[in-house]
């Protein structure tokens, strides 16, 4: 579980709008946040409709 420097858990998991290029459309979906080589938070879930990998960039970590 990520930690931030007060030692609060932070959420591990972010609910909300990815954009499907599948399906052209935004959904609602949940994944799991990682941290990129590069610092970056992003959240990766599956679209409920169509399968197809969803990523959202959440900001640097």
């Amino acid at each position: 579980m990520l930690e931030t420097e007060g030692g609060n858990p932070m959420a591990d998991t972010y609910a909300g709008e990815f954009y499907c290029v599948k399906c052209k459309e935004k959904r609602e979906a949940e994944g799991e946040v990682v941290v990129s080589d590069s610092g970056r938070r992003m959240a990766k879930a599956t679209c409920p409709v169509c399968g197809t990998k969803l990523n959202r960039i959440l900001g640097k970590a």
